[in-house]
């Protein structure tokens, strides 16, 4: 019935508590945030008012309760009222979204379809997450995602109390954040002049124009919007690799001697920042406006799929590294990473990056996102640095679902609802000291295949729903109970207008055959995750030896 799975469920047998024109919230100052967000979603369904009242017989009661761990709560219903105990403000807005999953489906629409009952039936549910880094990464550089669709998305990010929104701002294909003092970064930077259509390999064209930004007022009001949702906004700004919009606009961050046009193409592109001076400084002001604009505790520099031939062709990387006294480019690169995350650290923040940062030495207090399986967040947990599990072949939900040939521009391997729920954000290898640097695990939405808000919604759920319950809920759920709930739930997502993938495979208009994609085999995805992390691997093996 209720999705992420609950700690502790138990239904009494009594009546329900029935909503009225007298039902009122019942909440302290601090919880207000909750107290107009549960009057907001049920007013324009209902009707009814809500309004704020005092404790007692026919009220919806919010308190906080000192014994109860953040993010967690207690929700009782009876019939003569509805209270809800939270660790804190986060708890009791999860106790607000599962309160409203007690109520019929069509509490999850926009306004009212019709006289109904409002009944919440008797029931006891003591909640609490497993992991407090729950998350989504939603690349909106390779196809941008308007504002509306952005905002739309964090309330099913909270509808599934998720609450990290990992936002991939910059990358080859595309720059997304207004910058002041540096307007060529989206007066260039934003556009591209043509999309591939489907996979690079087979070299077809859209001819289209595509771009976007979001204005910093933009950005200031999304990170807004997700706060009143306990959704914390990681901003991603990509570095020294996945640079070239950046470089297309303002040409003397590059290694050439030419100018580049926004990359058209999908795929890793070989050209990447130089290492001079003046392109730290360049970033450390835009790292600084980041700052200003998301107030979060995390700035993601990626650091990831970094080609190092431009350096070692490059006069001026190969003097750095020499007066440096570094042993290769590898080094080189982590030098520069290091040097942003102590620009970070010093202003109270902390630098998240790919796996790939562990190369040459992970900078101090770094949190490594581990994606080329798991290997990265082995070794980070074993070297002190806290870790975010996402790997490729099991929480990328760009790649295709089923083996099905209609599967619209199948990329990937199959990563299937079934995979998604077996997910377990932990690797075994670690010890019970070392796990305790798992901060959760994320799904990542990368969006080169995916073009529009609906592609979105089929690729994301309800994948995303397994997943949300994996880094809820206790270990250990069973697959056969989850979609027996999932078919209730997908009511809820259909009266959120959410275009989901259903059981039975993608509708007509959801298929891409005009479009080809490069599907793979689970084996093949396996042994390049073997080839990428080989180095890593190798250290691992090493310690176990020692």
């Amino acid at each position: 019935m209720l999705l992420p799975r609950p700690v502790h469920l138990t239904r009494d047998g009594a009546e329900p508590f029935v909503l009225t024109a007298d039902t009122v919230i019942a909440a302290p100052p601090e919880l207000s945030r909750v107290e107009g967000w549960l009057r907001g979603a049920l007013f324009p369904v209902t009707g009814l008012p809500l309004p704020p009242g005092e404790p007692g017989a026919g009220a919806i009661e919010f308190t906080l309760a000192a014994g109860l761990g953040p993010e967690s709560y207690s929700l009782a219903v009876r019939p003569d009222g509805v209270r809800v105990e939270a660790g804190d403000a986060a708890g009791a807005f999860y106790g607000a979204q599962t309160l409203r999953q007690l109520l019929p489906p069509a509490a999850f629409r926009s306004g009212a379809v019709g006289e109904r009952d409002w009944l919440l039936a008797p029931v006891t549910v003591e909640d609490r997450p497993r992991f407090r880094w729950r998350g989504c990464l939603i690349d909106v550089a390779r196809h941008f995602l308007p504002k509306p669709d952005l905002l739309r998305y964090i309330d099913l990010l909270a509808a599934h109390k998720l609450n990290v929104l990992h936002l991939h701002l910059t990358d080859d294909q595309g720059w997304r954040l207004e910058v002041t003092g540096h307007p060529k970064l989206t007066e260039i930077g934003a556009w591209r002049r043509e999309s591939p259509r489907g996979a690079r390999r087979h070299g077809l064209f859209d001819g289209r124009p595509h771009g976007g930004f979001y204005t910093q007022e933009d950005l200031r009001e999304i990170v807004s919007y997700a706060a009143d949702r306990f959704v914390t906004v990681v901003p991603e700004i990509e570095l020294p690799g996945h640079s070239q919009a950046a470089i297309a606009a303002y040409p003397e961050l590059g290694n050439l001697d030419e100018r580049l046009e926004v990359a058209t193409g999908w795929g890793v592109s070989p050209n990447v920042l130089n290492v001079e001076e003046a392109t730290l400084a360049f970033y450390r002001d835009v790292l600084d406006q980041v700052m200003e604009i998301f107030p979060g505790e995390y700035v993601c520099v990626g650091g990831d799929e970094c080609p190092k031939t431009q350096w070692r062709e490059s006069p001026s990387a190969q003097r750095r590294i020499r007066e440096l006294g570094l042993r290769d480019e590898e080094e080189l690169q982590s030098w520069f990473i290091h040097r942003f995350s102590d620009h970070l650290t010093a202003r109270g923040r902390r630098l998240l990056g790919w796996d790939e940062i562990i190369e040459g030495g992970l900078p101090p207090g770094a949190t490594v996102a581990s994606w080329r399986g798991t290997y990265g967040a082995v070794a980070a947990a074993r070297a002190g640095h806290d870790v975010i599990t996402c790997p490729f072949t099991q929480v990328y939900l760009d790649f295709r679902q089923s083996d099905r040939p209609d599967e619209p521009v199948p990329i990937g391997s199959v990563i299937s609802l079934r995979d998604v729920y077996a997910f377990e954000p932990v690797p075994p290898e670690l010890t019970e000291a070392e796990s305790g640097h798992v901060l959760g695990a994320q799904a990542n939405l990368w969006t080169e295949h995916i073009d529009s808000p609906r592609a979105l919604d089929y690729m994301a759920f309800p994948r995303l729903s397994a997943f949300a319950e994996v880094v809820w809920s206790p270990r250990g759920g069973d697959f056969d109970d989850f979609t027996a709930r999932l078919r209730h739930h997908e009511r809820r997502l259909a009266a959120l207008g959410v275009e989901y993938r259903k059981e039975t495979g993608p509708e007509p208009w959801q298929t891409r055959p005009d479009v080809k994609g490069w599907p793979r085999e689970r084996a093949e995805t396996e042994a390049e995750v073997a080839a990428w992390t080989r180095d890593i691997r190798r250290n691992l093996s090493g310690e176990r030896q020692a």
